[in-house]
C-alpha cells in the first residue's frame, strides 16, 4: 500500500473510498477466517489493518489542518 507521504497528496474523498474498501476486505477476510478457521494469506490481515490505520491517521491530520 501507499506510504503516508503519498496518501497526504490524495483528496479526502479518495482516502475515504480507499478506507471503505479496506474495511470491506478486512470484514470478508475475518468472516472467511471464522468460517473455515483457515485463511490462505493470513499476513494480509495485519497489513490491511496497518493500511487502514495509516489512512485514518492521514484523514485525521487533514481534518485538523482544515479547522486550523
Amino acid at each position: 500500500m501507499a506510504k503516508a507521504k503519498e496518501l497526504r497528496e490524495q483528496a479526502t474523498e479518495e482516502l475515504k473510498a480507499i478506507y471503505q474498501d479496506l474495511s470491506k476486505e478486512l470484514f470478508q477476510m475475518r468472516n472467511e477466517m471464522k468460517v473455515t478457521r483457515k485463511i490462505e494469506k493470513s499476513h494480509l490481515v495485519r497489513a490491511k489493518k496497518k493500511d487502514r490505520a495509516r489512512m485514518m491517521t492521514v484523514l485525521r491530520e487533514k481534518e485538523i489542518n482544515a479547522t486550523s
